[in-house]
């Protein structure tokens, strides 16, 4: 059965703050590894009132020290945003904290708004076009060093940090495949080009000293509860998040809201139809389903779940019942 695994933007909710959301997201890592998810994933957004993972590195050790065994790693480094160097020393000392734990996956977007990602850059002329190299380079500094190297990331050479590419469009499945890497898709808010990505990174995929063959891994949303209602009434917080976003009014998490999509103009309802489409909302039952089925028709080795639900309780439930209609699923099989 496909792995399972979390993707925490550590939410800040209304009428909380980042020290709250980030000891949240440390306590729903911990559930994670006692249910069996495989990796702990933490997204590098800007300027977002409602995201408290922008060091994301930091944020890294932090729920790596308070676990023991699951993987946790970056899903992932905006790399535009950095030196390749230093996301190496950065990454190499996480590695050599945590070893044979940490995962590093890499994204070209800047994961902000363009004048945040200006204040960000190291070089405006480069950015997002040296993303191949970049990429490379950044490999380079984990290998053993050779003699007489002028340039080493320490901590970092000789690591091994397996990378990942993300993407949300055909860019990074071309990339992903050429190097040989393994593949993160973004269905989770931008599926428009699943499909074709998934097949220009199979069909052309390359074999590496880090991976023999293709591997996928696919964002999900997933809002579970222990009825269809609750599940639905849940997932109303993602959507106004995600309106408000779209809108030009970023901000935090708002409660849910009853019957929030009734109320919606026919454009705001058609953009979130598109722009969630990748989610499975429900009870146990429907849950299983769902993940049965998207499971079948994508052929995603993994499914990195995300789950941007007010309650931290209601969250943590919610993780608890997809990892029970996952057991029931891996035993059906």
């Amino acid at each position: 059965m496909t792995d399972l695994s979390v993707l925490d933007l550590s939410p800040i909710v209304e009428g909380s703050d980042a020290s709250q959301s980030l000891a949240n997201s440390l306590d729903l890592a911990r559930h994670a590894e006692r249910l069996g998810y495989k990796r702990y994933w933490l997204a590098e957004h800007h300027n977002m009132p409602g995201i408290a993972s922008a060091a994301t590195a930091v944020v890294i050790a932090h729920v790596a020290g308070g676990t023991r065994t699951i993987r946790v790693g970056a899903g992932g480094i905006m790399l535009p945003n950095h030196s390749p160097l230093v996301i190496a020393e950065q990454f190499g000392t996480l590695a050599a904290l945590h070893p044979g734990r940490i995962d590093l996956g890499l994204g070209r977007a800047p994961g902000t708004d363009m004048g945040t990602a200006r204040a960000l850059r190291r070089n405006l002329e480069a950015g997002a076009d040296n993303f191949p190299q970049d990429v490379v380079e950044l490999m380079g500094y984990f290998q053993p060093a050779e003699e007489g190297q002028r340039i080493r990331a320490v901590p970092g050479e000789g690591q091994n940090v397996p990378i990942w590419i993300l993407g949300s469009s055909l860019y990074g499945a071309q990339l992903a495949a050429m190097l040989g890497l393994p593949y993160a898709f973004a269905s989770h808010f931008a599926p428009a080009e699943l499909d074709n990505a998934l097949d220009i990174y199979r069909s052309r995929f390359q074999p590496s000293d880090q991976l023999d063959k293709p591997h996928v891994m696919l964002g999900l949303n997933v809002f579970a509860a222990p009825t269809d209602a609750e599940a639905r009434l849940l997932f109303t917080s993602l959507q106004q998040a995600f309106v408000n976003l779209r809108t030009g009014r970023p901000g935090r998490l708002p409660p849910p809201v009853e019957n929030y999509d009734r109320d919606l103009d026919p454009m705001a309802r058609t953009m979130l139809g598109q722009a969630l489409s990748c989610a499975v909302v429900g009870s146990p039952e429907t849950v299983r389903q769902g993940i049965d089925a998207f499971v079948r028709r994508t052929g995603a080795d993994e499914l990195m779940v995300t789950a941007q639900i007010f309650d931290h309780a209601a969250r943590v439930r919610s993780f608890e019942i997809l990892a029970e209609a996952h057991k029931s699923l891996s035993q059906a099989a």
